[in-house]
């Protein structure tokens, strides 16, 4: 009898068989098609990897800023997708690894539930079957094809995050529908290569869910860098290579080589049995409770099957959360301090609560804010650049509950606020905190000295 079954092996599957083989248990990961889902194959590593090319060339391209010069600037499209791909199979052997070391039985192949008995749950593979006492569902998620006339029709013209990733050349110019994280990150990359980017967003503005004031300074920084933006903009036709939106009660086209769609991300939980367990779902994913227990005895599920916060260390805890309640660590969890990161250059970086969250909880909150030039290193490292660190506190107790960033390297600095909301740290011990100096860091104690 196998302890754990294990059906995705994305940051949720892959992190839980890592901790039940550390613990012991017996377990069996099935995965389909790469090791790592996703989040390592066609989501957050690959699109960092490209990301990171293309800061390098941008700095480049303005050294003079810091007294460096160069002759004859210039990319190789061709060699940064290489290298991307170069990174994922480095990475896939990694996990691949940490698999065998901890004694977890990785079995390729589409799998399926056949039912849970009083003699386990069966799971069949490639022909055989495989018995658990328990079962960790971990199928992630797909991207979201909304019903717009003509996308279909207008053929490989239109990309997923999974299709854009594969291109050979880089297109001249580019149409983003939907201005969230993902639209956005590419948006950014293409746009410091020289693609002419529009994005198209049916809300009032980009990032929704993230601060407000911070997502329309980063719109703003990249309005100035070349991009065109069309908020409130619905999208109602793809005809060829042009997008036909409605704004303000006005009809526009606008047109791209490519027309990258990036409206979101749905769970997947079709096409392997999970109908023959009678699971109850929630948000089109599966309901769970605080230690990611399902309605049914033994099932649990973690990651993006879920439907609730669609993020790569979201799952990777959700995982711990199952495996320690498994071996006898009684574990919950919690999402008041889930990071959230935009690889955008700047990069933006936010956790916990933002004004606009704190006012419909009917939260009351105390805020401060400073430009980041009140850091000297970050000063020293971006040369006419700027950004802002806002920090939220709740006004009786006047401990942190949430904070905002707008500026490199916010994404390596956030989780210092993620600590500071999960230990519920007042303004008062965060003022007793001592960090390096000079590092940009150093901006989220001037502003808990601004309030």
């Amino acid at each position: 009898m196998i302890d754990l079954l294990i059906i995705g092996g994305g940051p949720a599957g892959y992190v839980a068989a890592e901790r039940a083989g550390e613990k012991g248990l017996k377990v069996v990961l099935f995965e389909k098609k790469a090791i790592g889902g996703v989040c390592l194959n066609e989501g957050c590593i690959p699109t960092k990897t490209l990301l990171y090319s293309a800061k390098l060339y941008e700095n480049a391209l303005h050294g003079d800023k810091y007294g460096v010069f160069g002759d004859n600037i210039r990319f190789d499209y061709q060699k940064m997708v290489s290298r991307k791909k170069k990174v994922v199979r480095k990475l896939v052997l990694g996990v691949e690894n940490k698999m065998k070391l901890n004694h977890v039985a990785v079995v390729k192949g589409e799998a399926f539930i056949k039912g849970r008995s009083s003699s386990g749950i069966e799971v069949t593979c490639n022909g055989e079957s495989y018995m658990g006492r328990n079962l960790l569902v971990c199928t992630g998620s797909e991207s979201a094809v909304p019903p717009i006339p003509g996308l279909r029709e207008a053929g490989d013209t239109v990309l997923t995050n999974r299709e854009i990733l594969e291109l050979t050349e880089r297109p001249e110019s580019l149409v983003v529908i939907g201005g969230g994280v993902i639209g956005m990150e590419f948006a950014s990359f293409y746009n410091s290569l020289g693609t002419k980017v529009t994005v198209i967003e049916m809300l009032p503005e980009i990032l929704g869910g993230l601060d407000f004031e911070i997502s329309a300074m980063l719109r703003s920084i990249y309005a100035k860098k070349g991009i065109d933006f069309h908020l409130n903009a619905k999208v109602v036709q793809v005809e060829g290579n042009s997008v036909v939106f409605d704004k303000d009660g006005e009809t526009h086209h606008v047109e791209g080589e490519r027309i990258l769609l990036s409206v979101g991300r749905r769970p997947v939980t079709q096409g392997f049995g999970l109908e023959n367990l009678g699971l109850e779902l929630l948000r089109g994913g599966i309901k769970v409770d605080e230690k990611m227990r399902t309605n049914v005895p033994g099932v649990y599920a973690a990651g993006d099957v879920t439907g609730f916060s669609l993020l790569a260390h979201t799952a990777s805890r959700e995982g711990e959360v199952v495996v320690n309640n498994l071996t006898g660590r009684n574990d919950i969890m919690r999402y008041n301090a889930i990071p959230g990161v935009v690889y955008t250059n700047p990069e933006v970086a936010g956790v916990g609560e933002t004004e606009e969250s704190a006012r419909s909880r009917n939260i009351a909150y105390r805020v401060a804010k400073l430009q980041m030039t009140y850091s000297g290193r970050f000063v020293a490292e971006n040369e006419g650049g700027n950004g802002i660190c806002k920090v939220l506190v709740g006004e009786k107790h006047g401990e942190v509950i949430g904070a905002h960033m707008l500026g490199n390297p916010s994404s390596e600095i956030i989780y210092g606020a993620c600590l500071a909301i999960e230990q519920e740290m007042t303004l008062k011990e965060m003022q007793e905190v001592v960090f390096p100096h000079p590092t940009v860091s150093e901006i989220f104690k001037e502003v808990v000295f601004s309030f």
